[in-house]
């Protein structure tokens, strides 16, 4: 069977970095600025988490509390008996434009008893965590980062995501079609061949992609091409040479794509990119609360 995450997490991938440890009573805010996330993992304690227009959420048992993009997040413990936290900001390379980002809810809450294989590491990360140990940081980041692969495990293998690119990546048969697109997007992908690619006929892929997926395999291909562009422009490669490696003949035909998804030219939108990352605009971002 496919990888279904290597593809992804090689042209896309995710780095974790500890910014609280340790026991919280009563109320804290937690925000991000920018286009990161949250992990926060909760070891002990009850929580009760609130945003704003969603439902309160109270954690009573060990969990997971991710929220991959930015929001602010109030938690709250009791004031005496408190609870036991270990939280990393997440950076999804790429930001909005990142497939994994944008295919998760706003908030997942989920057991830890629930991610299976992970209680190991869960351990370890806890133990680091929260003794003061030369490297600890270091260690801790990389063991937020294999817990967030195990929790996308977990919710590809227990379908408990209904629509978008992890359904899809649950599904037999998509899966190995998505993968094909992850992996070689510069092919020239026919109807026909992503069907094959599916072990499916051309009539059911394309209605199975659609329902499960929420849009039609060639939007999905072109998406995918476009955010391995976003990510080309930022990296300061140039244009011609993204418009070859994500599967367009020349910078016109791309340009062209470019504009119907985004709403900008490339090269408008990595000056606006550029000047977002300068530090004169992150000190200008506010940090919501």
């Amino acid at each position: 069977m496919a990888d279904r995450l290597e593809a992804l997490l090689d042209r896309f991938p995710v780095s974790a970095r500890l910014f609280h440890s340790g026991p919280l009573h009563g109320s804290r805010d937690f925000a991000r600025a920018g286009d990161g996330g949250q992990l926060h993992l909760v070891r002990r304690g009850s929580i009760t988490v609130i945003r704003d227009g969603a439902p309160v959420v109270v954690i009573a048992t060990p969990s997971v509390l991710l929220a991959p993009r930015p929001l602010g997040l109030r938690l709250i413990a009791e004031p005496e008996s408190g609870a036991d936290l270990a939280s990393a900001h997440l950076g999804f390379d790429g930001g909005s434009a990142n497939p994994m980002a944008s295919a998760l809810p706003d908030v997942l809450c989920l057991p830890l008893a629930d991610i299976h294989g992970a209680s190991e590491v869960l351990a370890l990360l806890f133990e680091e965590a929260f003794n003061e140990r030369c490297g600890r940081h270091a260690l801790v980041d990389r063991l937020f980062e294999v817990v967030l692969i195990q929790i996308l495990r977990q919710l590809m293998e227990s379908g408990r995501i209904h629509g978008g690119l992890l359904a899809g990546l649950a599904h037999p048969r998509l899966r190995n079609a998505l993968v094909a697109m992850h992996e070689t997007p510069a092919r020239d992908w026919s109807l026909d061949a992503l069907a094959e690619s599916a072990g499916m006929s051309r009539s059911a892929f394309a209605g199975t992609f659609r329902d499960t997926v929420g849009c039609t395999p060639g939007h999905y291909l072109q998406g995918w091409r476009i955010g391995l562009a976003q990510q080309g422009l930022r990296r300061g490669r140039a244009l011609k040479v993204i418009a070859s490696d994500v599967g367009y003949g020349s910078e016109a035909a791309l340009s062209r794509a470019f504009k119907a998804q985004v709403g900008a030219s490339p090269r408008d939108w990595r000056t606006l990119a550029v000047r977002d990352r300068s530090p004169q605009a992150s000190k200008r971002t506010p940090v919501p609360k």
